[in-house]
């Protein structure tokens, strides 16, 4: 029971904000303090930045915008980057608001598009911008869901070009992950929106647990565990500042049984005893297969799970390898439920194009539990199993990243199968953010007491790495603006000369680099003063030869030239010892790549040598991969470990022929 004057404040605070009283009125639920002082500040009229992990309830914020546009009979659009989250907010607004009141604007849908309220892609309002729309006449308010996407070096920019371009009377609500400049990042909204107020939390509602699957155990990534329950959450690491949570120790146990593997699982060992040329044959290393991973799971009851794979064949396979094994996750009454989504959602399809998209095999997989999630799938298959597993009727989802943007299917344990993907042009690793994003999803709010990450351990991933992704939980919003030659004469042709050149100077990206120059610039200034100072008083002060400072920091300036020269010097000459050592390889030569993606057991196709360049050794590993390496990949001299058999005419492109000889080398130790 609280005291009459709490009850006195509370009342203040209505009579303060009655469009905020009346939208928590519909809700059936209370605000977290963050959630109220960003709607507070909306009310208000200022534009607001939110910054929360994810599935705090940011979405809230955006919601009361929209309330508020109808409320003064004006209209609201609600931007979000990819067209699954669109369709889904859609939904959620139509179950409010109703379908009269609400359009949808994306690449593949435009539905009532002259509504008060329209969800769209951030592209279309974009395009509306340049081309002056007619719609965006008495638009009030603008919600920009995962605004951190301007960080995306391919479509970042259309962000800062939508809140540029925005005319001044409209309120952006921008709703982002945490980041560490937020205040840099809302100085910048200001500079071109006006008055901005940011709300920043960085507490989770539902505490996460990290873990590490390793050899078929479960093991915890941290010493220090958070607290089951959200309200101990100022006691636990979670609720400490990023540089106290990265100090928390990783699990001694998990980095001992780490260490057993990798010996366990060294490809080629030195020494005698035994075996052909001295070297003792080891297991190769197998991933845990994915039933596996799931009936782990399954046992332990942290079901139901999102299992990240970054690749639609590798979702499909997922599903189908499942399948394979018998496991079943449904009972009866779950696959009549099933099936019954199934037919609702799916039942307007023709039956020649159900055969054609494969629909008796995922309809199968559904029934069974299992389901993949990914922009391959039609809208009614990727509807169906989004509806099935928010009502907990399917209990393990292979997806890939595009689901951690946002779209409302929480679960209680996400797991990752690697922590390297392809960015479209290299393989690279998931960055903090990216991590945060993936794991966000664990750990349903009112369902769930805790959430769980697991990360599938293979050779190569150290624990303290993990640790480090996972401890990280903020990090800097870095503008992707780039301007091209094509992107200049676009502006150009659309705005004219003098507002392409404003859109230019107005960018975050032009922000944070002349936040930069000033910053260097007064550091030099600083920097060249204290120098003078030190001159000064050596000049004034000593008489002594034996005391010159600045002959010392003149020998020790040289001292540190020579150690640098030094060292590059050896670094050349252990470059050219590798590569002396990869011009004696010869065809058939067993060799081992220390380290990288390709690291492990392959043999010589070609030595790759030529006159002008180093050589580069076309070989063949053991998982069937064959391409050139070069003297970059060998940090020090490497020797032949044995011999095979290369036949004659080899053709490394046929998939057959390196199977074949990926065999003979296995079977080589």
């Amino acid at each position: 029971m609280s005291s009459p004057a709490e009850r006195y404040a509370a009342a203040r605070r209505r009579g303060a904000h009655p469009t905020l009283s009346e939208f928590t009125a519909e809700l059936g639920f209370s605000l977290d303090p963050f959630q109220v002082e960003a709607c507070e500040a909306l009310e208000r009229g200022s534009g607001v930045l939110v910054c929360a992990p994810t599935g705090a309830g940011k979405t809230v914020v955006g919601e009361f915008a929209v309330h508020k546009a109808l409320q003064e009979g004006r209209k609201a659009f609600y931007t979000t980057p990819i067209k699954a989250l669109s369709n889904q907010k859609y939904n959620d607004l139509v179950d409010r608001y109703g379908s009269t009141r609400v359009g949808l604007l994306t690449g593949d849908n435009a539905i009532n598009g002259d509504a008060p309220i329209v969800v769209m892609t951030t592209e279309v309002l974009r395009n509306m911008l340049y081309v002056d729309s007619p719609a965006l006449t008495d638009l009030g308010y603008v919600v920009m869901d995962e605004v951190h996407y301007l960080a995306d070096r391919f479509r970042g920019a259309v962000w800062e070009e939508v809140i540029i371009h925005l005319p001044e009377h409209v309120r952006l609500v921008s709703l982002s992950a945490t980041v560490s400049n937020a205040e840099e990042f809302a100085d910048w909204l200001v500079s071109v929106r006006g008055d901005t107020a940011v709300v920043v939390s960085e507490v989770r509602p539902v505490p996460l647990w990290q873990h590490m699957l390793v050899g078929g155990r479960v093991f915890d990534l941290f010493a220090l565990r958070p607290a089951a329950h959200a309200a101990e959450w100022e006691q636990t690491p979670r609720g400490q500042s990023t540089r106290e949570r990265g100090r928390a120790v990783v699990d001694p146990e998990l980095v001992r049984f780490v260490h057993e593997q990798e010996r366990r699982f060294d490809s080629w060992s030195g020494g005698g005893g035994g075996s052909r040329g001295g070297f003792s044959h080891k297991p190769r290393f197998r991933p845990p297969s994915r039933p596996d991973v799931v009936e782990r799971l399954d046992r332990s009851g942290l079901l139901p799970a999102i299992t990240f794979v970054f690749s639609r064949n590798g979702c499909d396979a997922a599903v189908h390898q499942c399948l394979g094994s018998g496991m079943r996750l449904t009972d009866e009454t779950e696959r009549a439920a099933i099936a019954e989504v199934i037919d609702r959602r799916t039942g307007s399809l023709p039956e020649e194009d159900l055969h054609v998209l494969g629909f008796w095999e995922w309809r199968e997989g559904l029934l069974a539990g299992f389901a993949a999630h990914h922009a391959g799938l039609v809208p009614a298959f990727k509807e169906t199993v989004e509806e099935c597993f928010v009502r907990g009727l399917v209990k393990a989802v292979f997806a890939t990243e595009t689901l951690a943007l946002g779209i409302n299917m929480p679960a209680r344990t996400v797991v990752l199968e690697r922590l390297v993907k392809w960015n479209g042009e290299a393989h690279v690793d998931v960055t903090p953010g990216e991590y945060t994003q993936l794991t966000g999803r664990a750990g349903r709010r009112g369902i769930d007491i805790e959430g769980h990450a697991v990360v599938v351990w293979a050779p190569g991933v150290d624990p303290a790495a993990v640790a480090g992704l996972a401890s990280t939980r903020t990090y800097p919003l870095k503008s992707s603006f780039r301007p091209s030659y094509n992107m200049a004469v676009n502006l150009v042709g659309t705005l004219g000369r003098e507002r392409a050149r404003e859109l230019l100077g107005s960018s975050f990206a032009q922000f944070q680099a002349d936040r930069s120059v000033v910053g260097l610039a007064r550091s030099a200034a600083r920097h060249e003063e204290t120098a003078a100072q030190l001159e000064r008083e050596m000049r004034g002060g000593l008489t002594n030869a034996a005391l010159d400072v600045a002959g010392y920091a003149r020998l020790r300036l040289e001292i540190a030239e020579r150690e640098k020269a030094l060292s590059r010097d050896t670094q050349a000459r252990r470059r050219l010892a590798a590569a002396e050592s990869l011009e004696a390889l010869r065809p058939g030569d067993v060799i081992r790549v220390p380290s990288g993606r390709r690291q492990g057991l392959a043999v010589v196709l070609d030595p790759g040598i030529t006159e002008l360049t180093d050589p580069r050794p076309l070989v063949l590993t053991e998982d069937r991969w064959a391409g050139r390496l070069a003297a970059v990949d060998f940090p020090s001299p490497v020797s032949a470990l044995a011999r095979v058999k290369v036949p004659k005419n080899f053709n490394h492109r046929s998939p057959h022929a390196r199977r074949d000889l990926a065999s003979t080398l296995r079977n080589a130790r």
